[in-house]
């Protein structure tokens, strides 16, 4: 840690080195500055119908047309109810839901933060997360038995990777700092915050969803809690776009803005990258033409409405298919689906 007479600086560069399967944290020996400029209040946008891009909704667009036309454009299928097509949206898996159920779990202990110093108390801790996987398996329909691959998803499936994220986040020097460099400034902390992110590049329309911003000193701190593997492909124009929020809701300069992706599992282990205006404006270039595809599927671009299902391509290899909820629409014979409508 730092020397005596010397201040950790809480923008230190988080990096993804790892000693012994732990993250070292690197820092500076400048003192930390003043905040200037700190976020009062993300801006609101009026409503329009046009499409927003984002970084999910781009991938699936380039994974599979007629899975795109599904998740977003249900209604003007002609063929397939609204209703069952609904039902095949809403489908989960144990993967997926582990890492809603950590995200859930972490707010509430953040916001814990907020308003105690008090200890953690592990076993209270674990068993707010033990409920949490009870009610996912009471409310949620999973993937994985709809289409037969188990007979039921079980507490034991989730169970022990929820409690791994969740006591690495708790033994990580991450979560040392957010007691004892953040906390005091709890008050100002953005914990995922309404809505979905939207903001704006220019007149384009944009969702980048954070998970917690923390202001400290003269920097903003974006995290991104993981439970999957490291995908160093996706880590760029993830942190960049973290960026790019934070620098258009709060009007700064986006060097002041440390976005961080936090992977829980299955040791604790942290991206981060700094990005300056030239970054932003190569990542606006790039969402205008990712956005720029998404329109040539739109018969009315201002309104949203696409082209015939027809127009949006199936993707041409199972290996994809097999891992779509949508699987059973496209192929009933091939993947039938245990999915009565509601």
């Amino acid at each position: 840690m730092a020397e005596a007479g010397q201040s950790l600086d809480p923008g230190s560069l988080w990096r993804t080195w790892k000693r012994g399967g732990r993250p070292v944290l690197a820092y500076s020996r400048r003192p930390p500055l003043e905040g200037r400029g700190m976020p009062r209040a993300i801006r609101q946008f009026p409503y329009t119908p046009v499409l927003g891009w984002s970084a999910s909704r781009y991938d699936l667009f380039s994974i599979c047309k007629r899975r795109y036309f599904f998740q977003y454009y249900a209604k003007y299928d002609r063929e397939v109810p609204i209703r069952r097509l609904t039902r095949f949206k809403e489908l989960t898996t144990a993967p997926m839901e582990i890492g809603t159920i950590v995200h859930e779990v972490i707010e509430a202990l953040l916001n814990r933060l907020r308003t105690t110093a008090e200890p953690i108390d592990r076993e209270r801790f674990l068993t707010f997360a033990d409920q949490a996987i009870a009610r996912s398996l009471e409310t949620k329909t999973f993937e994985e038995v709809v289409y037969g691959e188990v007979e039921a998803v079980r507490v034991e499936d989730m169970q022990p990777k929820v409690r791994a994220c969740l006591e690495n986040l708790l033994a990580s020097d991450r979560f040392r700092w957010l007691i004892e460099e953040a906390a005091p400034r709890s008050g100002q902390w953005i914990i995922d915050p309404p809505g979905y992110g939207e903001t704006r590049l220019g007149e384009l329309k944009v969702y980048i969803k954070v998970d917690v911003l923390f202001p400290l000193g003269d920097l903003i701190h974006i995290l991104d809690w993981k439970t999957g593997k490291i995908d160093p492909g996706k880590h760029r124009k993830q942190l960049v776009g973290y960026a790019t929020w934070a620098a258009t809701h709060f009007g700064i300069d986006p060097e002041r803005v440390r976005p961080t992706l936090a992977y829980l599992y299955p040791a604790y282990e942290e991206v981060q990258q700094s990005f300056n205006a030239a970054d932003l404006q190569a990542f606006a270039v790039q969402v205008r033409a990712e956005t720029a595809e998404m329109y040539e599927y739109c018969r009315d671009i201002e309104q949203n409405i696409p082209l015939d299902k027809a127009d949006f391509q199936l993707v041409d290899d199972q290996r994809i298919c097999a891992q779509c909820a949508f699987r059973g629409v496209c192929y009933p014979e091939s993947y039938p689906a245990r999915l009565e409508d509601r």
